[in-house]
């Protein structure tokens, strides 16, 4: 099989090492790459949102199936261009993917689905804007409508902070086109859980759950980043979760886009609040989640690109087969990260990290003499599998520790929260 990956993050080096480890045979390439996915597959140099030279590429290269990662591709249209080109396509159109380019019709899909999600408002204005925020109650959190990398997100412990955050966006343009819209709800309380599923609009294929670490410091403190780490599984996620996330959720938001007619094929990430017996949507996603693809991903034995094949040419997904392992993603970033990141540090990885880590590449580069140095904010991901979780979470945050550049920043308290709960409840911790 010929396959395309479109990105050049983490999360496409880890889709690429799941699909060359599933067919080592399989003739890969990535647009545009990086470091990391050189080693597995072809890299072109082609920007990920430059939807006719990737056209273009697919059909040169007489590519059966075209994954996309990242979600701005998807917004603006990418999946269409390709599909219209005859080209199987994991990843929604963009009238779908508008479930995550814009906050404020995943609230109006959510609220005419009658899926559960926290209480808001939504504003161009920012005298109206203020007022709302003047009277609504604290905590409340404040968001970018448009695509913000992550970062569009602002928990507010107060009134006035809320007020500050909307006179960022609205009134001095902060996030750009994607703050011109604006929504305000109310904090949800609890603890996040990420879902994503496989789906071709109507069937579904649950990854395995996963929790992703947002803040910058350890103890969840600090700014809101693009994340700072994942583990999987996430021992909250029962059965009788999924099985209520998959009925009162993800299903319905997809029936709803079906009766729109923007039907939703690709992978569907539904990010949720879970507080005792509530379950909250926090918002969509319309394609993996980075960092926690590179969590779950290596834990999918096998079926990956059997499914992708099948969603992408409008099947109900494959099961997937899943190992009985944990994982645990430690996300390396660079000084200054997430609001200036320092660029060009040289990185040395140690080889001796061990058979059970993986280090995904997120930011990197190499220069003229081929030393790889710091090229984004978040720059290198650390997974590490084991059968037991603190296994896995040891292992992560040892090698993350010995990996080496100027104004490194980590957590080392990636899974705490699952690390608690397994010892309360008597799990399996070794």
């Amino acid at each position: 099989m010929r396959i395309l990956v479109v990105g050049g993050g983490g999360r496409e080096h880890a889709l690429c090492h799941a699909l060359r480890r599933e067919d080592p045979d399989a003739v890969l390439h990535a647009a545009p790459g990086n470091p990391g996915t050189a080693t597995l597959a072809s890299n072109l140099p082609i920007p990920p949102d430059d939807i006719d030279r990737i056209a273009d590429a697919a059909d040169m290269l007489g590519t059966d199936m075209v994954v996309i990662g990242p979600e701005g591709p998807l917004a603006a249209g990418l999946a269409d261009r390709l599909r219209a080109e005859g080209r199987a396509v994991v990843g929604p159109n963009a009238a779908a993917a508008q479930l995550e380019a814009s906050k404020a019709f995943a609230k109006e899909v959510m609220a005419a689905a009658s899926v559960p999600t926290a209480a808001s408002a939504t504003f161009t204005d920012l005298g109206e804007a203020l007022a709302y925020v003047g009277a609504h109650a604290e905590p409340l959190v404040v968001k970018a409508s448009g695509l913000a990398a992550g970062k569009g997100a602002i928990v507010c412990a107060t009134r006035g902070e809320a007020a500050a955050a909307v006179r960022a966006m609205l009134g001095e343009g902060k996030f750009g086109e994607a703050g011109r819209v604006v929504v305000v709800e109310a904090f949800l309380r609890g603890e996040e859980l990420s879902l994503l599923a496989l789906t071709n609009g109507t069937d579904l294929e649950f990854l395995p759950a996963a929790q992703d670490h947002k803040r910058l410091l350890e103890g969840d403190r600090g700014p809101n980043t693009g994340g700072m780490g994942a583990y999987s599984p996430v021992t909250l996620a029962t059965p009788e979760l999924l099985g209520r996330a998959a009925r009162d959720v993800c299903l319905p938001v997809l029936q709803e886009l079906r009766r729109r007619g923007t039907p939703f094929s690709g992978v569907l990430y539904a990010g949720l609040m879970v507080d005792a017996d509530e379950l909250s949507v926090v918002e969509f996603n319309c394609r993996l989640g980075d960092p926690e693809a590179q969590a779950v991903l290596p834990l999918v034995e096998g079926g990956l690109t059997d499914a992708f094949w099948r969603i992408a040419r409008g099947e109900a997904p494959s099961r997937l087969h899943v190992a009985d392992r944990a994982a645990v993603t430690t996300v390396l970033a660079a000084r200054g990260y997430p609001d200036q990141p320092e660029r060009g540090a040289a990185i040395h990885v140690p080889d001796d990290l061990g058979a059970a880590v993986t280090v995904f590449h997120a930011g990197t580069s190499r220069d003229a003499e081929g030393t790889l140095r710091v090229a984004g904010g978040r720059v290198l991901t650390v997974t590490a599998t084991a059968p037991g979780f603190a296994d896995a979470r040891q292992a992560s945050a040892r090698a993350a520790a010995r990996i080496d550049f100027a104004g490194k920043q980590f957590r080392r308290d990636i899974g705490w929260r699952e690390q608690s709960r397994r010892q309360e409840v008597g799990w399996r911790s070794s």
